[in-house]
């Protein structure tokens, strides 16, 4: 009996497939870093390292960056710092909503990332918002970071937190509440961006002729600050949570000086209720803009249809007459007169006139 080849192999004379060889874990590593009292201690050699040394002193806590790792990246991560296999899901895979669960004493919170393009043309209002993702696992002696995009950058959070170690002491949850005051403050950065783009479409909407207004453009803008939208509002239900006296951070048990970092996080959900007016405020406005655009279109269509309607009106005049004197009866008034034609010309003439007067005094003309 021939021997069965198994997937991969290949018979005499072709050439075997190569499998592609696992991407290690510190391929997407950013950076990681030991914290006691919140101190940077030297770099470890890796992951396992790292959380041993914190684990074995009892003190501080690791903090691991990631970029988009694949999934069998995360598992390696998993497997080290002990994850709930769902929480490797849906960080390997973006595009989550913003939320903030706890899965025994880790917490898993997901933040939408926004970054403003500056453009000089409104007919890029399509693309104008740029999205990413960092999703945020905590627990006693860890903080790992997750992002996706090649705006969501936390180098300049981690400088800022190393200058201040009174901050890092406090434990993990400093980690949590530095990330989510960034993202939050980029909201507020964009939404202030974007409140010359509204402006100017306001402008163009009610400056610009029926003729030369293009819709399209503020139903492309509203739709990206739709997608705003959706990475602020559901931000708010996660920081109530950590700004509220439901246990959240302990449970986890992220940090002793819970009241502390409650301050902290209650202040940027302060400024994310700022964030989510304007973004409303612009959606109303877009959404305000539209129904004028529309109305606008509809009055000058109308316009339109009353300069055809009394256009064709004086038309007819003419036309009837042509009508009738154009049929050959032998027996017809005036066609043996010798001014029959121009006072027909002038007759009709003075009606024409006449009706262009009525029309143009109603403003159909």
């Amino acid at each position: 009996m021939p021997r069965m080849l198994q997937p991969g192999n290949r018979g005499p004379g072709k050439n075997p497939e190569v499998a592609t060889p696992p991407v290690p874990v510190a391929r997407a590593i950013v950076d990681c870093g030991v914290y006691v009292d919140g101190i940077r201690q030297p770099t470890p050699p890796d992951i396992r390292s790292a959380l041993a040394f914190v684990r074995t002193t009892g003190s501080g806590f690791v903090w691991l960056g990631l970029h988009a790792p694949d999934e069998r990246q995360m598992n390696d991560v998993a497997e080290t710092f002990g994850l709930h296999p769902l929480m490797v899901e849906d960080a390997v895979h973006a595009h989550q909503r913003p939320k903030l669960e706890t899965y025994d004493d880790t917490l898993f919170l997901v933040l939408r990332t926004v970054k403003y393009i500056d453009h000089d043309d409104d007919e890029v209002a399509n693309d104008i918002v740029e999205t990413g993702e960092i999703m945020v696992l905590a627990g006693r002696d860890f903080v790992i970071t997750v992002r996706h995009g090649e705006h969501t950058h936390l180098a300049g959070v981690r400088a800022r937190l190393e200058q201040t170690p009174e901050h890092l002491r406090l434990g993990p949850a400093t980690v949590v509440h530095a990330i989510a005051d960034r993202v939050v403050d980029s909201y507020l950065k964009v939404v202030r961006e974007m409140e010359a783009d509204v402006d100017g479409l306001e402008e163009r909407v009610f400056a610009a002729s029926s003729r030369d207004l293009d819709i399209d453009v503020v139903y492309l803008f509203k739709r990206e600050v739709l997608e705003l939208r959706r990475a602020v509002q559901p931000l708010a239900v996660p920081l109530s949570l950590l700004s509220g006296s439901t246990g959240t951070l302990e449970s986890a048990a992220l940090t002793p000086h819970g009241t502390e970092i409650q301050r902290h996080f209650r202040d940027v959900a302060d400024h994310l209720t700022t964030a989510n007016d304007l973004v409303v405020e612009y959606d109303e406005r877009l959404t305000a803009l539209l129904n004028a655009a529309a109305t606008k279109v509809s009055t000058q269509m109308n316009t339109d249809m009353r300069k055809i309607s009394a256009w064709a009106a004086i038309a007819a005049v003419p036309t009837a007459a042509a009508g009738i004197y154009g049929m050959n009866f032998d027996f017809m008034p005036e066609l043996h007169y010798r001014y029959s034609y121009p006072l027909l010309l002038l007759t009709l003439f003075a009606v024409c006139f006449t009706l262009w007067r009525i029309f143009h005094r109603s403003h159909w003309l």
